[in-house]
């Protein structure tokens, strides 16, 4: 009977031990085909250059391609809920951004939860938003701006890369914080608004600064004001508009998230390269030139920073009283 349960203990130790084998060696080899990048905006954004950017390193680092999928629609709300329905392998992941948290707070009926269906893999950059304006407009400052605005209510466009999305938010807070009345019209997507900034259907928009430093550097676009706090080192002589509407701020961020019960060792790996990208000094230099900070983050990090930005901007939300049917 002994000898019998010695040898029930061995094939039982042993076939466990071949289960655990191939996880862990896939965990090591990963990844072993291409991975799908979801960014759920159209190309020509924020989102989608700091995909790119990274998606580059990534490939070089792991050799593997990272293909970036644009799946713009639905506020983010599409190319999110794909990752979220994705095979939790580490082959499908999501562009995270701010947008992702303040859905929370503008749809009632998403059949999903941001912060809880996915799984937080690393932080990418904080980034400014800038307010440009097309050059037609007869306003170089913030000041100007406003009176304006103010001796034309309501004829005044202003474009947005989607209703309730991060540039939205910025616009409608300094509606309401520089009591101005401008006329909203959503695009899909950052580069859609900008091609209709730029080609005069629109008179402003609060665009990334990363995606629309080219312009207002060549004079295509003119821009009145960065939307943080301080002012950006990257183009140190436009103002905030905190300086002259005193309160206002509101930034953007990008990170990777993946579908909830992804292997934490794929997690790991992906945070580990993330990062090492992060500090490489040509890509250091590369974002330093697009206004943007790196936010480099455990994945434990990352994730307690959306649970609060999804608070913070919620308030937003609510204190703006936007509405997205």
């Amino acid at each position: 009977m002994e000898l019998g349960r010695r040898k029930f203990l061995r094939v039982t130790a042993g076939a466990a031990t071949l289960t655990a084998v191939p996880r862990f060696a896939s965990a090591q080899v990963y990844p072993t085909r291409p991975v799908r990048w979801i960014v759920a905006v159209a190309p020509g954004g924020g989102n989608d250059i700091f995909a790119r950017l990274m998606g580059q390193w990534l490939s070089e680092r792991l050799g593997q391609p990272f293909i970036v999928e644009n799946r713009p629609g639905g506020g983010n709300n599409i190319g999110t809920e794909a990752v979220v329905k994705a095979p939790p392998d580490g082959y499908t992941l999501l562009l995270a951004s701010s947008n992702n948290a303040s859905n929370a707070a503008l749809y009632d009926n998403l059949s999903f939860n941001f912060v809880r269906d996915i799984a937080p893999v690393a932080g990418i950059a904080l980034t400014t938003l800038v307010m440009v304006v097309n050059p037609s407009v007869p306003a170089k400052d913030i000041p100007e701006f406003v009176a304006y605005a103010k001796a034309n209510p309501g004829k005044v466009n202003m474009a947005s890369a989607g209703a309730g999305g991060i540039g939205h938010l910025a616009g409608a807070l300094f509606k309401m914080m520089a009591g101005v009345n401008l006329f909203h019209v959503p695009y899909r997507g950052n580069g859609p608004a900008l091609t209709a900034l730029l080609g005069g259907e629109v008179d402003v928009l609060f665009p990334s600064l990363a995606s629309s430093i080219e312009y207002i550097k060549t004079g295509k676009l003119r821009g009145l004001a960065v939307t943080s706090a301080l002012r950006s080192d990257t183009i140190p002589d436009l103002a905030s508009v905190g300086e002259f509407i005193p309160g206002y701020e509101i930034s953007t961020w990008y990170g990777v998230g993946a579908p909830k019960g992804t292997p934490a060792e794929v997690i790991d790996k992906l945070n580990r390269e993330i990062n090492a990208g992060l500090a490489d000094p040509k890509l250091k230099a590369r974002f330093a030139d697009l206004g943007d900070v790196p936010m480099p983050m455990t994945p434990g990090e990352f994730g307690k920073f959306i649970a609060d930005e999804t608070e913070k901007l919620g308030k937003v939300v609510k204190f703006a009283g936007i509405k997205v049917e």
